[in-house]
C-alpha cells in the first residue's frame, strides 16, 4: 500500500509541474519611458546660471535597465555641468538615477536652444529640447501714434 501511495503521489508531482510549465510567459525588460523638466525660465542673461531638474518616468520597472543621454547646443553659447563636473557635447553621459539635476550657464545674450538624446539600455531614444529665449528676441511694445519714446 505505501509504495502504491509513493507511485500515485509522485505521478499528481509530475502532472502538476506539468501544468505549470507554460510556453506563454512573457518576461517584459524594455519598458517606454518618458523625459520631462521642471518648469524652467523664458529666457536667460549672460552669465545667469539655470538648475536643469530632469525626471525619468517609467512605464514599468526593470531594475537592470541603464539610462544616459548626450546634449547638443544648437543656437546660443553656454556649459552644461553636472554636480560642478563639465558635460562634454555629444558625449554620452550615465544617469545614475531617474531624478538628476543639470546646471546650464548662458554665455551669450542670443537664444539658447538645447537638444538632448536619451537612451535605455535597450536602445529606445528619446528626443527632448529646452529652449530659453533672449531679452533680445523678447517683444517690445511699440508705441502708439502720437507717443514718443525716451531712452
Amino acid at each position: 500500500m505505501r509504495k502504491c501511495f509513493s507511485y500515485i503521489l509522485f505521478t499528481l508531482l509530475l502532472a502538476a509541474i506539468a501544468c505549470a510549465c507554460n510556453d506563454d510567459i512573457d518576461i517584459r525588460q524594455d519598458y517606454g519611458y518618458s523625459v520631462e523638466t521642471l518648469p524652467l525660465p523664458k529666457s536667460l542673461e549672460p552669465g545667469e546660471t539655470v538648475d536643469l531638474e530632469f525626471s525619468i518616468l517609467r512605464e514599468g520597472y526593470y531594475s537592470e535597465t541603464q539610462f544616459r543621454f548626450r546634449y547638443f547646443v544648437s543656437e546660443g553659447e553656454g556649459a552644461l555641468t553636472c554636480k560642478g563636473q563639465p558635460i562634454s557635447v555629444n558625449r554620452f553621459q550615465e544617469i545614475d538615477a531617474d531624478d538628476f539635476v543639470l546646471t546650464w550657464q548662458c554665455l551669450t545674450d542670443e537664444a539658447q536652444r538645447l537638444d538632448f538624446v536619451f537612451e535605455d539600455s535597450f536602445g529606445k531614444r528619446i528626443e527632448y529640447t529646452i529652449e530659453f529665449a533672449s531679452e533680445q528676441t523678447e517683444e517690445k511694445p511699440e508705441p502708439e501714434s502720437g507717443e514718443s519714446v525716451i531712452n
